[in-house]
């Protein structure tokens, strides 16, 4: 390495919420496989999408990842998914790049763009987030609490709908992970069911 690249300064990582890369920065990710890190944008509210994540009962390859979003999309729409096809056609601000958020990414829209003020569901392990950096620990009733960021809280411009959205990481070949953004629920559901999609794009930092 030269003295030149030696010297040159970390450049400063962009603050959740701020306007970045065709969105609003998210968060960050850490990959379980090689330990790089990603810093997630999610995209603006007019973007998002509905449909079905694929065909029920059809195993997907390459479509189990928590972190990778990307992959996840390619490998879905590969299989025939519209959904996922649509996703990866979009263009915003000359960006190609954007997917359906993996189940980890899609964690981060909930736990920094919470909409509302309703109680968290605390249950199971909502929340829980090994891959996230910090590492995000399980939700209470009370955490997160509805986030700060005005525009997308409930009735804002890019503020989710209190209903639910789809990750691209698949259960198996029925179910694929989902999120409720009224209260925080991680579940899986049928594969064949309409449900929404806020897309994101991802950079690597490391």
């Amino acid at each position: 390495m030269s003295a030149t690249a030696q010297a040159a300064p970390a450049q400063p990582i962009p603050a959740i919420g701020q306007a970045y890369g065709g969105g609003f920065v998210t968060g960050i990710t850490r990959d379980p496989a090689t330990g790089k890190r990603s810093l997630h944008i999610t995209a603006g509210a007019e973007h998002e999408l509905l449909g079905k994540w694929g065909e029920y009962g059809k195993k997907i390859e390459g479509a189990d990842s928590f972190t990778d979003s990307l992959a996840n999309t390619q490998a879905m729409a590969a299989a025939g998914s519209d959904l996922a096809a649509k996703v990866l056609a979009l263009n915003i601000d000359g960006l190609t790049d954007w997917a359906i958020p993996a189940r980890d990414v899609q964690e981060l829209q909930y736990r920094h763009f919470k909409p509302t003020t309703e109680e968290n569901w605390a249950g199971r392990r909502d929340g829980d987030n090994p891959n996230s950096v910090p590492i995000g620990q399980l939700y209470s009733e009370k955490a997160p609490l509805q986030t700060v960021h005005a525009d997308f809280q409930e009735g804002g411009a890019e503020a989710f709908r209190d209903t639910w959205y789809w990750s691209s990481s698949q259960r198996s070949a029925y179910h694929a992970f989902y999120m409720y953004f009224d209260d925080g629920t991680q579940l899986n559901h049928a594969k064949g069911h309409e449900l929404r999609v806020r897309p994101v794009r991802s950079e690597f930092l490391d």
